[in-house]
């Protein structure tokens, strides 16, 4: 896949159909996860544009797992999840991120697997922002 049809490097139409730009960290860009069945869901992208880890320098997966630490440090204080579930595919999208899907002992799928687009919770644009505030304010 090239960077034009990338949603994570061109952002724009192909990024509003799943995510909501949060903010950019040292070498990476953060989304939220439309799908909010796990409050706070959220996607960490490289900001190069590569497919594996193995493509980044050592300072560059350094920053880059730092920034996944910041925005998982981030979702604990904001909504306390009992566990993170960190997951990174890529197959059709090549384009280096990692979902951070919090997890909760209530929840529908607490012992196991995330579904990667369950398509049981969406929001209002008012709900969206006020997710995004809780998680930037700890940022």
């Amino acid at each position: 896949m090239d960077k034009k049809n990338c949603a994570y490097c061109m952002e724009g139409e192909l990024l509003d159909k799943f995510g909501i730009k949060i903010c950019e960290l040292e070498g990476s860009k953060v989304y939220l996860f439309k799908e909010q069945s796990h409050l706070g869901r959220c996607i960490v992208a490289h900001k190069k544009h590569v497919s594996e880890m193995v493509e980044l320098t050592p300072e560059e997966r350094n920053i880059y797992f730092e920034d996944i630490n910041k925005v998982a440090t981030a979702l604990h204080k904001a909504f306390s999840p009992n566990k993170i579930n960190y997951g990174a595919y890529g197959d059709t999208g090549h384009h280096l991120h990692f979902h951070l899907v919090p997890k909760y002992k209530d929840e529908f799928e607490w012992g196991n697997v995330f579904e990667m687009n369950p398509g049981k919770k969406y929001l209002s644009k008012e709900e969206y922002a006020e997710i995004i505030k809780k998680i930037k304010a700890y940022l």
